[in-house]
C-alpha cells in the first residue's frame, strides 16, 4: 500500500461527505460537525446508505468474477470492511485497486486499513474527482490502462452540482478506459421518496455541502455511449446478477454497471 500526495491538515470545523457517509454506515470516524449534518437527514438515510454499500459489494464481486482485475475507486470514503479490494481479491487475489478521495482523514485510515493481499496491489491517491486528468495520470502508475479497468463512482457524483460539469468529468474518465472496461455508478435520487427531498437537501445545505440529487432521466446521461449490463439502470436493491432481487424496497440511489464498447 502506497500513498501519493502528502496528507494535508484535517479540518474538523467543516463537515465532509465521506465522514457523513461514515456516520450513516455506523462508523466512528466522524466529527460533531459531520454528525450534525447526518442527524438532520431523514431516518431512511441510514438504510439507503447500507443498500448502496451492498450494491457496491455485489457489483465488484461480479466484475471480478467476469475477469476484471483492475479497479479505480473514486470518492472512496472512510474504509468500512469489507472494502472494495477485499471483495475483489477474495475472487481474484492478484487484483490491483487504486482508491482516491479528497478528505485527508480517508488517507490516514487508508494507509492502515486498505492493505492488499500479497498477490495483488492497493494504492491510494489524495485527489479530487474534479481533477480527472490528475487522477488518471497518478493511477497509471499502478494500473495498466491498456487492459480493462472498472471505474467505480459510488455515491459521489450527486455532490457535484451541474455547474461543475459532472457529466463531462465522467466522460473524461471513461474515455481514458480501454474497450472491455466498466463504469460502476450509484447516484442519489428522491424519485422514490419525494417527501424526503427537502429535508435531505436542507441538511446538507446547512452543512455547506453541495447536493444535487437527480432523477432517473438525469442519471442516464452518465452512461452515454456505454452498454448497460442487466438489469440496467435500476435502484440499488434491484441490482442483482447471481440471484434474483429480494422483495421490493424503495431506495435513494439509482445504480448501474456499464461496459465500455
Amino acid at each position: 500500500m502506497t500513498a501519493r500526495t502528502p496528507s494535508s491538515r484535517i479540518d474538523t470545523s467543516k463537515p465532509h461527505p465521506a465522514r457523513v457517509y461514515d456516520w450513516l454506515l455506523g462508523g466512528k470516524d466522524n466529527y460533531p460537525v459531520d454528525q450534525a449534518v447526518a442527524e438532520k437527514l431523514p431516518a431512511e438515510a441510514r438504510a439507503n446508505a447500507a443498500r448502496n454499500r451492498a450494491f457496491m459489494h455485489r457489483a465488484s464481486a461480479w466484475l471480478a468474477g467476469e475477469g476484471v482485475d483492475q479497479f479505480l475507486d473514486l470518492g472512496t470514503g472512510i474504509p468500512t470492511s469489507p472494502n472494495l479490494h477485499q471483495v475483489v481479491q477474495a475472487v481474484t487475489p492478484r487484483a490491483r485497486v487504486v482508491y482516491a478521495d479528497n478528505d485527508p482523514i480517508v488517507l490516514r485510515h487508508a494507509e492502515a486499513l486498505l492493505v492488499s493481499r500479497p498477490e495483488g496491489v492497493t494504492d491510494f491517491l489524495h485527489a479530487d474527482v474534479r481533477a480527472p486528468g490528475e487522477i488518471l495520470e497518478q493511477a497509471a502508475r499502478t494500473l495498466d490502462f491498456d487492459r480493462p479497468v472498472a471505474l467505480s463512482l459510488i455515491a459521489l457524483m450527486h455532490f457535484l452540482p451541474d455547474e461543475q460539469d459532472p457529466y463531462g468529468i465522467v466522460r473524461t474518465l471513461v474515455e481514458a478506459l480501454p474497450s472491455g472496461s466498466y463504469l460502476v455508478l450509484s447516484h442519489g435520487t428522491a424519485d422514490q421518496h419525494p417527501e424526503l427531498k427537502q429535508a435531505t437537501e436542507s441538511a446538507y445545505d446547512k452543512g455547506a455541502i453541495a447536493l444535487r440529487m437527480r432523477t432517473r432521466e438525469e442519471v442516464e446521461p452518465f452512461f452515454e455511449g456505454l452498454r448497460l449490463v442487466e438489469p440496467g439502470l435500476v435502484t440499488a436493491p434491484e441490482w442483482y446478477q447471481v440471484e434474483p432481487a429480494p422483495v421490493y424496497e424503495r431506495s435513494g440511489f439509482y445504480v448501474g454497471v456499464a461496459r465500455v464498447p
